[in-house]
């Protein structure tokens, strides 16, 4: 039994994932994918955070029983293509969520201190400073001040959003046929791209793996935590399944006009004719909380996936448990690499950059569902007793030939 006392020790790690994983996916796609579509595609926010779930229960159960990340698991099993593929999706995996989650926080801090005439330039200014004041926070405070900014963060930016999307009074018939009734519309074709996003976004998408690195540094070790890792999980993708229904309502229900910078500038002003001045702040500090803390969350946890696959490539053993070194070379070269070379990517359209890094991104959790069904369906590598149950190997199928289709059709 988790008493209450101890539960916000329990929900640390998910937290993180939560906000990493809300702030880029969430708050931005989803926001474009209401005004878009509308209340219509809330099924995907909830489909998309229980197959985060089911992928992340997954990769920890893989944890526990062996001893190593998942990571380390395909690594090692899947063979050295297998880590140079991964490397290279990793690099440009990094600088597309590096210059998303700039662009967004140089987005939300012009909403709140529009000190520039034009929005593109303060997009630009407030991103860089935004990337350099998290690398450095990361630097000076290791994963505990990490984690005690990190919750700040997502506390200010659930409640606020919550209460915004309860106070534009949807409605509340088409919100729930909207999240179980699974419709796509047309939008001239590009319905479907747009759906995908938000799958991509809900949840985080690379991000998920990181989870395997801050329950080591909780003391997290043994088969004995799985339970409480569950529990975990399950508090976090409820949180972002909220999270994501109530962006994709503010967006459906406050239509502005225009694209990228202009768009979300705009939505915070509109937001403000509704709920007044207080609603109005409210809302850019919950937006700007999420969007920030996603950054934290990239900037902590996305260097110890390099520095784990390029200790792999160079002496192609495991870690046997131990903890990735924030001050290793690999580790802080990446942090500095992900913080400064996406910036040119501010230059690029809100917009575009937010979707296709979410397109990309999607395209990880067919890799990431196929790595599950095989790692931790063989009983000889994980256990008989942890070994993919048959509901857990169905929904694994359903997530890879979810995007498997999904990808046919927007090819053709």
């Amino acid at each position: 039994m988790i008493n209450g006392k101890k539960i916000f020790t329990v929900v640390g790690p998910g937290i993180l994932v939560a906000a990493t994983g809300v702030g880029a996916g969430d708050l931005a796609t989803a926001t474009f994918t209401g005004t878009k579509l509308g209340v219509a595609i809330l099924w995907v926010v909830l489909l998309g955070a229980f197959f985060k779930f089911i992928l992340n229960e997954g990769l920890t159960r893989w944890q526990l029983a062996t001893g190593s990340t998942l990571l380390e698991g395909a690594m090692c099993h899947l063979g050295r293509p297998g880590q140079y593929i991964f490397l290279v999706y990793l690099l440009v995996w990094s600088f597309m969520v590096s210059a998303a989650l700039m662009s967004a926080c140089g987005v939300a801090l012009h909403a709140i201190f529009p000190l520039f005439g034009d929005p593109v330039m303060g997009k630009i200014v407030y991103g860089i400073i935004c990337s350099l004041v998290g690398m450095r926070l990361i630097q000076l405070g290791g994963y505990c001040l990490f984690e005690r900014i990190m919750k700040i963060c997502i506390g200010c930016m659930f409640v606020t959003v919550m209460i915004t999307a309860v106070l534009l009074r949807p409605s509340w018939f088409e919100l729930i046929t909207g999240l179980f009734v699974p419709t796509i519309p047309e939008l001239g074709g590009e319905g479907l791209s747009w759906t995908i996003a938000l799958m991509g976004g809900v949840g985080g998408t690379v991000t998920v793996l990181c989870y395997g690195y801050w329950i080591r540094e909780e003391g997290r070790f043994s088969v004995s935590d799985l339970k409480v890792c569950r529990i975990d999980l399950a508090i976090a993708y409820a949180m972002t399944a909220l999270f994501g229904v109530a962006m994709v309502v503010i967006g459906s229900t406050i239509q502005v006009e225009g694209t990228g910078v202009t768009l979300m500038v705009r939505l915070s002003d509109r937001l403000g004719e509704q709920l007044g001045v207080v609603g109005r702040w409210a809302f850019l500090i919950g937006a700007f909380g999420a969007v920030f803390s996603s950054l934290l969350g990239v900037w902590q946890s996305v260097p110890y996936l390099f520095a784990d696959v390029w200790r792999l490539i160079r002496k192609n053993q495991p870690s046997s448990q131990g903890l990735i070194s924030t001050s290793s070379r690999s580790y802080r070269w990446y942090l500095y690499a992900m913080s400064i070379i996406p910036m040119i990517g501010l230059w690029i359209g809100f917009a575009s950059m937010q979707k296709l890094y979410a397109i990309v991104g999607a395209l990880f959790i067919p890799m990431l569902s196929f790595t599950l069904l095989i790692l931790n369906g063989r009983s000889k590598w994980i256990g008989a007793s942890l070994q993919n149950k048959p509901v857990t190997s169905f929904f694994l199928v359903m997530v890879l030939l979810f995007f498997l289709v999904a990808g046919g059709m927007m090819v053709s």
